[in-house]
C-alpha cells in the first residue's frame, strides 16, 4: 500500500511535532507496509455496572445512585463518589420535574465517568498484601485464631465505615459501647458537646484508650463520617417545658451545621429527646433529604413486642408486629396477627381470635409502658440500626420519618413506621393497616407536634 507522505502531513497539521511524528510512520511503512493510517478521535469506553433506585416520590424527587463494581473492580472515591459507591452529581442536586429525567441523568453519568472513571481494576495478586498480611500477624500475635481471621477475610469486611457519636452523656457512651461491641464501624468518634468535659463520659473513655476510638471535642475529627448519632441534650431547668425544649433546639443550630460542614454525606441518626420533635429540627438544620434524617422513634419498643410475642407464640412476628406513631405515651400498637378470622395460630396450643388477640397485644405493650427506657437499652436500640445502615442489610425498623401525606396527614411532622434502612438511609416506608381510631390518633399526635414546631425559634 503506497505511503501518501503529503495527505498525511496535512491530517498532522495541528501536532506539535509533525514531521518526527511522519517520519516516524514512513519508517514503520517501510517495515509493515501492509499497516494503514487513518485519522479519528480519541474515546475511551468503559462498562461501568450501576444500580439507580427509583424511589416513590419519583418523578419529583431524584433517584438514588450507586456503583455496583464486580469483584475485580474498586471503588475510586472523588468528588462524584463517595466509598461505599453512592454517587452524587449536580443533575441529582438539582433535580427538578420535568426538567430532569432518567435519560438526561445516564448522560450526565457517562460525561462524567469519562473524564474521570470512577472504577479502576483491582490489583492481582496471588495473595494478602503486605499490609493485610501485617495485620494478619498482629492480630495472631493478640490472640484471635486463624479461622476467626479467615472468616473475617473471607466475609468481605474490606470497605472503610466511620460514625460519629455527639454527646458523651449517658446515652452517647451507651451508643459508643454497643456500637464497638457489635464491630459494626471500623472508627468511632466521641464529641463531646459540653462545655464542662468533667460532666461527660469521654474523659474516663480518653483515659482507658479503647482501639477505634478517637475521643475530641472538635468537629473536624467527625469528617467523613458514614453514620452520625446525635444523643446531646441540655436541659437548663427552665421553668416550662417549651423554654427547656428551645434549649435543645440552640444546641442544634451549633452542632448539626458542623456536622453536615464535616460529614455532608452521611446519615444521621437522631436520639436526642423528645426524639419526634427534636429529628425535624435535624432534619431541618442540616438540609439533608428527609431519607437521610431518621429518629430512634419507636424501635426499641417494636423489637421488645416482637420477641415477646413471638416467645410466646412460638414464632416469628417480626414482619406483623409494630410500635408505631409518636414515642412515649402516645404510641400504637400495630399486629395483624397470625389468623385475624378466627382459627389457630401456628403454635397449635393457642387459639387466636380477633379479641384475643388483641387482648395479648395489649397487655405486651402495657409491660413495655411499665418498663420504661434505660441508655443502655436505647444504645442496644441504636447500635442495631447503625449496623443495618453500615452493613447494607436492608432490615426494616420502626424509626421516626417524614410522615407527611401519610394517613391524611398533611403536616411535616416526623413519627414512627417500619422503615427498610440501607446505607442510603430509608429507601422504603410501609403504612399498616389501622382502625379507625388508631389513625385518628397517629393525626392528634402529629397535629400536637405541629402546634409545638410552630412556638420553637428554628
Amino acid at each position: 500500500m503506497e505511503f501518501n507522505e503529503k495527505a498525511l502531513i496535512k491530517q498532522l497539521s495541528k501536532y506539535k511535532f509533525r514531521d518526527l511524528t511522519v517520519e516516524d510512520l514512513k519508517n514503520v511503512h517501510k517495515i509493515f507496509p501492509e499497516l494503514k493510517s487513518s485519522m479519528d478521535t480519541y474515546r475511551s469506553s468503559y462498562n461501568i455496572p450501576i444500580r439507580i433506585w427509583i424511589l416513590d416520590s419519583h418523578p419529583f424527587g431524584p433517584p438514588l445512585c450507586f456503583l455496583r463494581p464486580t469483584s475485580n473492580m474498586i471503588i475510586r472515591e472523588g468528588k462524584h463518589v463517595d466509598l461505599q459507591g453512592r454517587i452524587y452529581l449536580p443533575y441529582l442536586q438539582h433535580w427538578s420535574h420535568p426538567k430532569t429525567n432518567v435519560v438526561g441523568l445516564l448522560h450526565e453519568m457517562i460525561t462524567k465517568f469519562e473524564e474521570v472513571p470512577p472504577l479502576y481494576a483491582k490489583p492481582s495478586t496471588d495473595g494478602m498484601s503486605l499490609t493485610e498480611l501485617n495485620t494478619y500477624l498482629a492480630d495472631i500475635s493478640s490472640g484471635l485464631s486463624d479461622i476467626s481471621l479467615r472468616s473475617k477475610l473471607e466475609a468481605g469486611e474490606q470497605h472503610f465505615s466511620k460514625v460519629t457519636v455527639l454527646g458523651d452523656g449517658d446515652l452517647g457512651m451507651a451508643c459508643a459501647m454497643s456500637i464497638l461491641a457489635k464491630e459494626a464501624a471500623e472508627k468511632l468518634a466521641l464529641i463531646s458537646t459540653s462545655e464542662n468535659a468533667m460532666k461527660g463520659g469521654s474523659l474516663d473513655m480518653e483515659i482507658f484508650s479503647l482501639p477505634r476510638v478517637e475521643i475530641s471535642s472538635d468537629f473536624s475529627n467527625s469528617a467523613g463520617s458514614n453514620v452520625v448519632i446525635v444523643t446531646a441534650n441540655t436541659w437548663g431547668g427552665e421553668e416550662s417545658y417549651l423554654k427547656a425544649l428551645q434549649s435543645n433546639v440552640d444546641l442544634f443550630r451549633k452542632i448539626i451545621p458542623n456536622t453536615v460542614q464535616y460529614s455532608p454525606n452521611c446519615v444521621l441518626i437522631i436520639a436526642s429527646q423528645p426524639v419526634d420533635v427534636m429529628t425535624y429540627i435535624g432534619w431541618k438544620l442540616s438540609g439533608f433529604p428527609s431519607h437521610r434524617v431518621i429518629g430512634t422513634g419507636c424501635n426499641l419498643n417494636t423489637q421488645r413486642f416482637q420477641s415477646i410475642l413471638g416467645k410466646y407464640l412460638k414464632s416469628s412476628v417480626e414482619k406483623e408486629a409494630w410500635i408505631i406513631g409518636e414515642h412515649g405515651d402516645n404510641e400504637v400498637a400495630v399486629w395483624q396477627g397470625p389468623a385475624m378470622g378466627g382459627g389457630r395460630n401456628r403454635s397449635p396450643d393457642i387459639i387466636i381470635d380477633h379479641d384475643s388477640h388483641k387482648q395479648l397485644a395489649c397487655r405486651v405493650f402495657k409491660g413495655l409502658k411499665e418498663k420504661g427506657q434505660r441508655s443502655w437499652s436505647v444504645g442496644l436500640s441504636v447500635a442495631d440500626i447503625t449496623e443495618t445502615i453500615l452493613r447494607n442489610l436492608g432490615r426494616s425498623h420502626s424509626v421516626s420519618t417524614l410522615m407527611k401525606d401519610r394517613y391524611e396527614i398533611s403536616a411535616e411532622v416526623f413519627l414512627s413506621l417500619p422503615c427498610i434502612l440501607t446505607m442510603a438511609g430509608v429507601v422504603n416506608v410501609t403504612t399498616p393497616m389501622l382502625s379507625e381510631d388508631e389513625e385518628a390518633k397517629l393525626r392528634s399526635s402529629a397535629a400536637t407536634l405541629q402546634s409545638l414546631l410552630q412556638q420553637l425559634k428554628i
